[in-house]
């Protein structure tokens, strides 16, 4: 059985910094595209960034030059670092995956991914 658990949400001040890592067992993280997402109450879950098994990335246009996506296939761990946070960044961060070597174009569509993690939950203060 498949198993994303992801970890270090928590509370900031506008402008801080947060490290979201994402753990998986029983998967094979060397050959999957790997994505963060989130969800803010009473909105749709959205894609945040994507990292492909070349390590190819995207990003959502909200987050980019401020957040950074990562991945350590040998600690079958996927990272996301959070920057010049902002309050509208409040959000349950979720980890997904999907067994494809690259990331297609919509990759951004919850649907594309197969397996996902329980969430981590991201509050920005202003």
């Amino acid at each position: 059985q498949v198993d994303l658990v992801e970890s270090g949400g928590g509370s900031v001040q506008s402008g801080g910094s947060l490290r979201l890592s994402c753990v998986g067992t029983n998967y094979m993280f060397s050959v999957s595209c790997m994505a963060w997402f989130r969800q803010a109450p009473g909105k749709e879950r959205e894609g945040v960034a994507s990292i492909g098994t070349d390590a190819s990335t995207d990003y959502a246009e909200s987050v980019k030059g401020r957040f950074t996506i990562s991945r350590d296939n040998a600690k079958n761990t996927l990272n996301l670092q959070m920057d010049v946070l902002k309050p509208e960044d409040t959000a349950m961060y979720y980890c997904a995956a999907v067994p494809i070597y690259r990331c297609a174009g919509r990759w951004y569509n919850p649907s594309y991914h197969r397996y996902w993690g329980r969430g981590t939950q991201v509050t920005v203060s202003s």
